[in-house]
């Protein structure tokens, strides 16, 4: 996998350059703003296009929890990728290590705009630690830390 500085991370062509999702996998379509080591912006446009909203549920559709955390947590592997980029070699990933106090303040539907906002908290012993929010229209939807790590596949 191509590692290339050029693309930046900041449109699909430069997130897949980074992250090793594929749809229906891929849970970032852009990154809006990034500094390195610190924090980074990105949204996922929810459309009712998604393979989940057959099942989750036909009578009202709303993106499952487990999603909402994966894309967050995509948000900080994108921000440790972006952080860390010139030193990593073409084989490695960065593995979701844990998910801690995970809220859910709202359901994110189809039409919605899901804004991820993640913070580097700290980088102990090769473990990032990440704040991690994302809201729709301003407002909280979901809320965790998440913890990551760099490893050679």
């Amino acid at each position: 996998m191509s590692r290339d500085a050029d693309q930046g991370g900041t449109n699909i062509d430069g997130i897949m350059n980074l992250l090793p999702h594929r749809y229906p996998m891929l849970l970032i379509d852009r990154v809006l703003e990034c500094t390195p080591y610190e924090h980074l912006a990105s949204i996922k446009n929810v459309t009712i296009n998604e393979p989940f909203f057959v099942g989750h549920f036909p009578q009202k559709p709303v993106m499952p929890g487990v999603l909402i955390l994966e894309s967050l947590a995509q948000a900080c592997g994108m921000l440790a990728f972006r952080s860390v980029q010139d030193t990593l070699s073409p084989n490695d990933v960065i593995y979701l290590v844990g998910i801690d106090k995970a809220r859910f303040k709202r359901p994110v539907e189809p039409g919605d705009q899901f804004k991820h906002e993640v913070t580097v908290r700290r980088v102990t012993r090769g473990i990032w630690i990440f704040e991690a929010k994302g809201s729709v229209d301003g407002q909280l939807a979901a809320e965790c830390e998440v913890r990551c790590t760099v490893r050679s596949v």
